[in-house]
């Protein structure tokens, strides 16, 4: 296995490949609930195969350079991930998500994990625009997204319907010159 940390509590960014669906799936067992409330991980991971089918779409999204998935470890457990749901090289535009099981809330990991991935895309793969929807309920994504330095660019009203109901979503972006700059700001201190 190798990752890269996300610092001294034994947090680690690293590969979610379709070989470790029953790790995912153990884990998204954990949160189901949780990770629910909000995003459809869940539904589409309602057994082993399921789950082995949702990561091997995107290693197929990986392999066409069209979206990625990493896993959220803290001490080699799996505890959440990010993703770009969306990945445009030729347009320079991606789109960030992630997920967490509740033993893993509330300690930075996603804002973390979401800062490499970003720095990844904007500084190695030259995206210019990263993207971060969450619907308007959901406050702990959108709170990653304002730590991120992300700007709100609108509300999409009612145009998501989950799990029957319909839901306002929130779009969030940073651009690649307001990302370097902060990057900056960020090694000075």
């Amino acid at each position: 296995m190798y990752g890269m940390s996300l610092g001294d509590d034994g947090a680690e960014l690293g590969p979610l490949e379709p070989w470790q669906a029953d790790e995912y799936f153990t884990h998204i067992e954990r949160g189901r609930d949780y990770i629910g409330r909000f995003v459809g991980l869940p539904d589409a991971a309602k057994d082993c195969d399921a789950a082995r089918a949702w990561l091997q779409s995107y290693a197929d999204k990986a392999a066409r350079d069209a979206g990625r998935l990493w896993g959220i470890r803290v001490d080699g457990r799996l505890v959440g991930g990010v993703l770009f749901r969306t990945f445009d090289a030729a347009q320079g535009v991606a789109e960030a998500g992630c997920w967490l099981e509740p033993s893993a809330a509330g300690r930075g990991l996603v804002t973390r994990a979401a800062t490499a991935i970003i720095d990844w895309a904007v500084l190695e793969r030259g995206i210019h625009r990263v993207e971060w929807i969450a619907g308007s309920a959901n406050t702990a994504s959108i709170n990653v997204a304002k730590r991120l330095g992300m700007t709100r660019d609108g509300v999409l009203r009612q145009s998501f319907l989950y799990r029957g109901e319909r839901q306002d979503m929130e779009v969030w972006s940073v651009l690649a010159p307001e990302w370097r700059t902060a990057r900056e700001g960020h090694k000075g201190r």
